[in-house]
């Protein structure tokens, strides 16, 4: 694709002489978003081409080398190791519905919780099964495309918080070869999520707030944290406010609020319950709310107790550790007055930090894209912490994505 002459690549911005007084220009941030990619755009998309490769490649080898039967003599079918997990509500919830007739009911014997899923990613699910008439390849269909556009959104956001050619491509690469990468491919919403939550993220720091709020809207659909990044949104125009007027667009930010309570009210007419998808997370995944010392009891136990088979404990002390990196990131956000990002990392943190026990934090990172730039700032500063990020994160990744595709739980 070509570049417009009226979006400057970054080479172009940072060779422009600047004048005495006049105010830098920072690549990125004083375009719309016109869907041009630039040079280092297309550097992030071959990163993430090059990482999906290496993601099938994996694949490959978990069929061959961990077949469901030790004495196979042929490997599983080439889409069965993608099959796993959460998968299977988002396959049930776009094949039959939430509530398909003959299966018993929420709360009953037999039922599977599925309404604690949003319903944005199986809809999207079903309609590109009207093309991809397999539902796997359908599912890895949409992670692929959402996970190009929220690749390039993140490169552009790193672009906007460290103006130079490297950021995009170093954010990239810390964020597509982070331990849980598998589910940025595999069939799950995390792609979709940020595919519609970075671009609203890059929407506001234009203050491009109608823009923002449509995409927020979308996210909404998708994840329930589609609701911390409104937050996230109000806290960054509050910030933004120089006088009375800037506050006109506030009520945009009332628009991402429609999903969840269309969502509502259809459980609730079919159940009575406005918090049925509540509800389900309560009886599936223990999602009552603890006391975050007691969640971490609890955790602590499952990780280190001999409570749990070894698989489960190593994946509880993931948790563990997600939820330190996390609480670090929310300390140094909130000494740097990022408030608004701040906000969003806190939700996220006390909403999977208030269950019994800590579930899915590591795949959670996946969607904190404060944490991605963070580390950009420090390792452009400090090349031997990206040696050991890359050293350690590298075999993680690679382990957790073996763990997921031989159906052991992962992330």
């Amino acid at each position: 694709m070509t570049i417009s002459p009226a979006l400057p690549t970054v080479e172009a911005a940072e060779s422009e002489p600047e004048r005495p007084g006049a105010r830098r220009r920072r690549p990125f941030s004083v375009r719309r978003f016109t869907g041009r990619l630039t040079r280092a755009d297309r550097d992030v998309l071959w990163l993430y081409v090059l990482t999906r490769a290496g993601l099938w490649g994996t694949e490959y080898c978990a069929r061959w080398l961990f077949p469901a039967d030790g004495d196979s003599r042929h490997p599983a079918a080439v889409l069965a190791p993608w099959q796993q997990w959460d998968w299977a509500y988002y396959l049930h919830i776009a094949r039959d519905g939430y509530f398909p007739a003959g299966a018993p009911g929420p709360g009953q014997v037999g039922w599977d919780n599925r309404e604690a899923f949003f319903p944005g990613f199986p809809l999207v699910l079903r309609a590109v099964h009207t093309v991809i008439g397999d539902w796997t390849a359908a599912g890895l269909t949409v992670s692929f495309a959402a996970g190009a556009v929220a690749v390039v959104a993140l490169g552009r956001i790193a672009g906007l918080d460290q103006p130079g050619a490297g950021a995009p491509r170093r954010t990239a690469a810390l964020f597509l070869l982070s331990p849980c990468a598998v589910f940025l491919a595999a069939g799950y919403t995390e792609s979709l999520f940020l595919a519609l939550a970075l671009p609203a993220w890059l929407a506001a720091r234009r203050e491009e707030w109608g823009r923002a709020a449509v995409l927020a809207c979308l996210a909404c659909t998708v994840r329930v944290s589609g609701l911390f990044l409104v937050a996230a949104l109000v806290v960054q125009l509050l910030v933004a406010v120089r006088r009375p007027r800037d506050l006109r667009p506030l009520p945009w930010l009332a628009l991402p609020a429609l999903p969840p309570l269309l969502y509502s009210a259809y459980l609730h007419s079919r159940t009575g319950d406005w918090l049925a998808w509540k509800d389900a997370e309560d009886r599936g995944w223990a999602r009552q709310f603890h006391s975050p010392w007691s969640a971490w009891h609890h955790t602590w136990t499952a990780a280190f107790g001999h409570t749990q088979g070894t698989g489960y404990a190593v994946m509880f002390q993931a948790e563990l550790v997600a939820m330190a990196a996390g609480t670090v990131l929310l300390v140094f956000l909130l000494v740097r007055r990022r408030w608004a990002e701040g906000v969003y990392v806190g939700l996220s943190l006390w909403a999977l930090g208030t269950s019994y026990w800590y579930m899915s934090i590591p795949r959670a990172a996946l969607l904190w894209w404060p944490l991605w730039t963070s580390l950009c700032a420090a390792t452009a500063v400090r090349p031997r912490l990206r040696t050991a990020y890359f050293a350690v994160a590298g075999p993680l990744g690679t382990v957790l994505a073996l763990a997921f595709f031989t159906g052991r739980w992962a992330g």
